[in-house]
């Protein structure tokens, strides 16, 4: 713990389980971050009855002794990306499982992507989803994406309009990109007739055949299939025309690149939005802090394996391997990249091009996992650990703490705001620190570190790079629409 207490709402929030409404929840001399307003600094806050009764800015003499080092208080976090597997593969991860995840990693908006098994392409698997999620009792607000194809099989389109009525907020075939110009294009008019994205998984498969790891020096040393840049950019590239084209048809079509990973695309998007085309994108917390040197056992921030001219440093030639090489839990898609490339994702960040992080958690079996690299099931566990990796470029003085909890907040919110089938949904208008609403909060202490480790994760995903490893910003208390979604246990025992 840090210097900084939470004693007074240990003792009024401890009593209600997971699901129940916080009757009362008092928080003094915190640093609050409220992005809507753009404010932080030292304030209190109190919750009664699930409602933000009370959010007080201290300042002069009262605000004394309280930074942005300790305990913080920011609205809940949302994710626009991830897996929770249900239906078909509840091994892995369940709505409930993750939904606990989600909590414990502060976050209390999630939005699933619909590989699931059956594909979430007509409106009975959306309603098996929101019924787990029911069943489970987390107070997480779980969304979900339908299927951009029936059976994500890129051949015909899915049932959109049935979709659409039954509540999706928008269209993907993640997991693979939409197959071809021609599908892409119907997708964006239908979608735009309905108020909805589509969300494309940028990839040309032609390239990424047999791929492995990031195309370049690592790979090549290790013997590594390369997976080239040229694959994202590709798809990026025929994306963008394709919205451009389908724009003249329909006002309304919009687009959303979800985990994009290279400077070239990344670009891309900055050049396109820039004149005016309705595109947004994501990049994620693994693809800011880590890069493809990871694979050959090396465990130093992204930032920190560029030299002072902003090139790579070889990992080979200044002893920065200190793991074994090869763990699978790094084998992504898109792949990590350079260290270069993880600086482009971060400046996109910081100059609006990527509106949003989001996690693409990808849980997955021990089976799926501990094979060959190149076998190895893409994905990482990640959505305990963003706020984690967010705070370490924080902490190196990379990325603003306000800016931080923004791309966690209103960044992901204001990107559904667009979209005008879901602009009035509260999931696109919850993340402020409003008195008179139902309390979506997440207290972290940023000075408490936690040991990632297979028992401490949440999610039934143990595939994470970061086990073994301790982050900063230890989640003590995740409030979700008023009601209870995560306590530390020693919060708890206060």
């Amino acid at each position: 713990m840090s210097s900084q207490s939470v004693t007074s709402g240990r003792a009024k929030a401890a009593g209600p389980s997971v699901g129940e409404v916080l009757e009362r929840f008092e928080l003094q001399k915190a640093w609050l971050v409220d992005p809507v307003s753009g404010r932080e600094g030292t304030g209190e806050i109190v919750v009664t009855d699930g409602i933000l009764e009370s959010v007080v800015w201290l300042e002069g003499e009262e605000a004394k002794g309280v930074d942005d080092k300790g305990v913080i208080v920011a609205p809940g976090f949302f994710d626009l990306h991830a897996h929770f597997r249900e239906p078909g593969f509840e091994d892995a991860e369940t709505v409930a499982t993750g939904s606990a995840a989600a909590a414990h990693g502060g976050y209390t908006t999630v939005a699933l992507m619909p590989n699931t098994s059956p594909t979430l392409d007509e409106p009975g698997v959306l309603e098996r989803i929101r019924s787990a999620a029911r069943a489970g009792g987390s107070p997480v607000e779980v969304l979900a994406f339908g299927a951009v194809s029936a059976g994500r099989a890129g051949e015909q389109l899915s049932a959109m309009g049935e979709l659409a009525d039954a509540g999706v907020i928008g269209y993907s075939d993640d997991g693979a990109p939409v197959r071809s110009p021609k599908l892409l294009r119907s997708a964006l008019l239908y979608a735009g007739m309905l108020g909805l994205p589509v969300v494309d998984h940028a990839e040309d498969l032609e390239l990424t055949a047999a791929a492995e790891a990031n195309e370049g020096y690592v790979a090549s040393v290790l013997g590594l299939a390369g997976w080239p840049a040229a694959a994202e950019v590709n798809a990026v590239s025929r994306d963008l025309a394709v919205l451009a084209d389908a724009r003249r048809d329909e006002p309304h079509a919009r687009l959303h690149l979800t985990h994009l990973s290279t400077a070239a695309s990344l670009d891309l998007v900055r050049r396109a939005k820039a004149v005016g085309l309705p595109v947004t994108c994501d990049v994620t917390p693994h693809h800011l802090a880590l890069t493809d040197e990871w694979i050959a056992g090396a465990r130093r921030w992204s930032w920190e394996a560029l030299s002072a001219e902003g090139s790579s440093r070889d990992p080979w030639a200044d002893g920065a391997l200190t793991a074994w090489p090869y763990n699978t839990s790094l084998r992504v898609n898109p792949p990590l990249r350079t260290p270069v490339d993880a600086a482009a994702c971060l400046a996109a960040l910081l100059d609006g091009t990527a509106s949003a992080v989001a996690t693409d958690h990808a849980p997955h079996t021990v089976v799926d996992k501990k094979v060959e690299f190149g076998a190895a099931s893409n994905g990482i566990s990640g959505i305990e650990t963003a706020l984690g990796l967010l705070l370490a470029l924080v902490d190196a003085g990379r990325l603003p703490l306000a800016r931080a909890i923004a791309a966690l907040t209103t960044g992901p919110a204001s990107i559904l705001a667009a979209w005008p089938a879901v602009a009035a949904t509260p999931a696109a208008r919850k993340r402020g620190l409003t008195e008179g609403a139902a309390a979506d909060l997440v207290v972290f202490d940023r000075a408490d570190r936690w040991a990632v480790t297979e028992e401490s994760l949440r999610s039934r995903g143990k595939n994470s790079p970061l086990i073994g490893r301790e982050l900063s910003g230890r989640v003590l208390l995740t409030i979700a629409g008023g009601r209870l979604a995560y306590e530390d246990p020693e919060v708890g025992d206060g």
